[in-house]
């Protein structure tokens, strides 16, 4: 039968509707319908209606399609789906969503003027965000710093928190939205790869992917940035700003004795190996190279004990040395005064007080400093008696 005969015949029982009342009943087809050409449905479409390269198309101020699953066993699914194109509602949204009709839910939306690519999947299943062409699993494009979110809404009872991880050509930060957006994260554009490296162990290598510590740092040579004094970089820089006084920089702790191992590669180095340690009763320094000889100790009571001298810097000028003491202009204070003062205070000239020892202590160089000004004030004491003697001798 043709198309136009077709045509005919749907028109005649339309008619024959009209003429027998029966306008508004449903038509029921209880075979396949076919529809050879394109199909329009709604109460707006009109006869002549030109559809261009549309196959179906539905025209009304609400259009909807609705799935209502009619299955009554509860061993089946049986929720009902609806598509929903632009609200129903005066200055309503311009979207196109789906709707878990059963669960009064909408769990996907695309609004009016998204952008081309909002979301695009690939043939390799790679999601691009903005972009057609994702080269990763999921493809983020942006002009200006591409964000993503992750918000806790307080819906399951916890706190609200807001977080952003976002990069541009300056970083890639963790940024904290709910606490004035600080940034705790950064990371520069350029950085060596093994920046920060987790081992398997729980081992963290700072410039090394092979850690063998708690905290390996490996650095290459140190550069001079541009703007610096000239003074090449630390490898490792703490420095504390602001806080109360007393608080610790830097804190070893262990439950047992422990030690610092400080270690030369060169092939030149003289001492090869020193090792700070903690023996529980005494901290040690150590020259590992000489079978582990204990150079320096220092005990729970306070008793330092040194292997070999002790070397104090006075400032690397002479004139604190008591050699100024034999300058014929120094003013030796006579015997009697030194006698008057110690009856009076009971100690030497600048000699501290036993008093004074136990409120401050001892500053050990300046004790010496002192004690050998007293010899060198003593000799030239004892040489004046010297000379005094030999010429009573001599008038006998």
């Amino acid at each position: 039968m043709s198309m136009n005969i077709q045509r005919g015949l749907i028109a005649g029982i339309s008619t024959l509707g009209l003429m027998t009342g029966a306008a508004q009943a449903d038509q029921v087809i209880n075979d396949d319908l076919i529809v050879n050409q394109s199909l329009c449905v709604g109460n707006d479409c009109v006869n002549g209606e030109a559809f261009g390269f549309d196959t179906i198309r539905m025209k009304e101020n609400n259009v909807r399609i609705g799935i209502n699953d009619t299955s009554n066993s509860a061993s089946f699914p049986q929720n009902d789906w609806q598509l929903t194109f632009n609200d129903s509602g005066n200055g309503g949204q311009n979207k196109f969503s789906v709707d878990d009709i059963s669960a009064g839910r909408t769990p996907f939306t695309i609004e009016a003027g998204s952008p081309s690519h909002a979301l695009y999947v690939d043939d390799g299943g790679r999601i691009g965000l903005r972009t057609a062409t994702p080269v990763v699993e999921m493809h983020m494009v942006s002009g200006d710093s591409p964000t993503m979110r992750l918000e806790q809404d307080g819906s399951s009872g916890f706190t609200p928190q807001t977080w952003d991880m976002a990069g541009n050509e300056t970083n890639f930060f963790v940024r904290d939205a709910t606490n004035g957006s600080r940034i705790p994260f950064k990371i520069r554009p350029s950085a060596p790869t093994n920046s920060i490296y987790v081992d398997t162990d729980g081992d963290i290598g700072l410039g090394t992917a092979s850690p063998d510590a708690g905290l390996h740092v490996t650095r290459g040579s140190l550069l001079v940035e541009e703007g610096d004094s000239g003074a090449p970089e630390a490898i490792v820089h703490v420095r504390r700003t602001g806080g109360g006084a007393g608080l610790d920089i830097l804190k070893l702790q262990s439950d047992n004795s422990f030690e610092v191992l400080f270690q030369n590669d060169a092939p030149s180095a003289v001492v090869d190996v020193f090792k700070i340690a903690h023996t529980g009763s005494e901290f040690r320094i150590l020259n590992q190279d000489t079978a582990g000889t204990t150079e320096f100790s220092l005990d729970a009571d306070g008793n330092l004990s040194l292997l070999g001298n002790l070397t104090v810097n006075t400032g690397g000028t002479s004139a604190s040395f008591p050699d100024y003491v034999f300058d014929p202009e120094y003013e030796l204070m006579p015997l009697a005064q030194v006698e008057a003062f110690i009856q009076t205070n009971g100690h030497l000239p600048k000699v501290p007080s036993a008093e004074q020892v136990s409120q401050e202590g001892i500053n050990v160089s300046a004790l010496q400093i002192t004690l050998l000004e007293k010899v060198e004030e003593l000799t030239l004491y004892t040489l004046a008696q010297q000379k005094l003697i030999e010429e009573l001798t001599s008038r006998q």
